[in-house]
């Protein structure tokens, strides 16, 4: 506790107060999916703290104390330099602030990009930086606060496919490790739908026929739009969120 308490004041001294709130609330939020997925609460929260200590230098700053360091950087990186943060970021993790938890480090590495087949951790991070109290421009916020405690990589295929779609409009340069995770990502939704129709094919036609149902609005199956999800049987008055059919709702005892 000793060394948590330390690094929040030195956080606080090294970014400036908006940042150092956006850190205090990704290290919460990052605790509060440890616990629902039963990952270790410390690493999570050193993880959230430590993973903007770098966002104080500027791009320039970045790259010249990258290549002093040895940190190396593509030319995506270069193109792009507000994800460099990242990967100088877990540098300075590891031999500024002793962090030496390679599980630690690599989710700070990845957690502007993500990357194909994240492990529990970085998924933690990158969505916990997403969907943290602070945030409040993104339009699918509250659909992906709610899916975060239910289906992580649901909710990295959606923050992934909803980034790209932004960044395409906006005809910014897309890093392609970001690329890559989604399309890591599409392919396991992918996998994971061709699990279910072998495992329960008239469920299937069942969600499916109930998912016709919340986008029209018919009364075939006595239910207005927008009031039932995906074929769960629970209801779910906002639109345009589905529950992961395979997964429940967990109560206080679950784990």
């Amino acid at each position: 506790m000793d060394n948590i308490i330390n690094l929040r004041k030195r956080m606080k001294r090294k970014l400036d107060p908006m940042r150092y709130e956006h850190t205090l609330s990704v290290s919460f939020t990052c605790m509060a999916l440890a616990m629902r997925y039963g990952y270790d609460l410390e690493k999570a929260e050193l993880a959230g703290l430590l993973h903007d200590c770098a966002k104080h230098f500027t791009d320039e700053e970045l790259i010249l104390r990258c290549e002093k360091h040895g940190v190396l950087l593509d030319p995506a990186d270069r193109m792009a330099p507000a994800v460099i943060h990242a990967k100088y970021g877990a540098w300075l993790a590891a031999h500024k602030y002793q962090i030496d938890d390679e599980e630690i480090l690599e989710a700070i590495r990845c957690h502007t990009t993500g990357k194909p087949d994240m492990g529990m951790l970085d998924k933690i991070l990158y969505i916990a930086d997403f969907i943290e109290p602070r945030r409040n421009k993104a339009e699918n916020l509250p659909q992906m606060r709610a899916l975060a405690f239910e289906d992580l990589d649901r909710t990295m295929y959606e923050i992934l496919k909803g980034t790209l779609g932004y960044l395409k409009k906006k005809n910014s340069f897309i890093n392609p490790m970001t690329e890559q995770a989604y399309a890591w990502y599409e392919a396991r939704m992918a996998e994971r739908t061709a699990e279910n129709e072998q495992e329960d094919p008239k469920g299937q036609e069942l969600a499916a026929g109930i998912l016709e149902t919340t986008e029209t609005g018919s009364p075939r199956a006595g239910y207005g739009k927008g009031e039932y999800r995906y074929g769960t049987g629970q209801r779910d008055g906002k639109a345009g969120y589905q529950r992961p059919a395979r997964e429940k709702r967990r109560g206080r005892s679950g784990h």
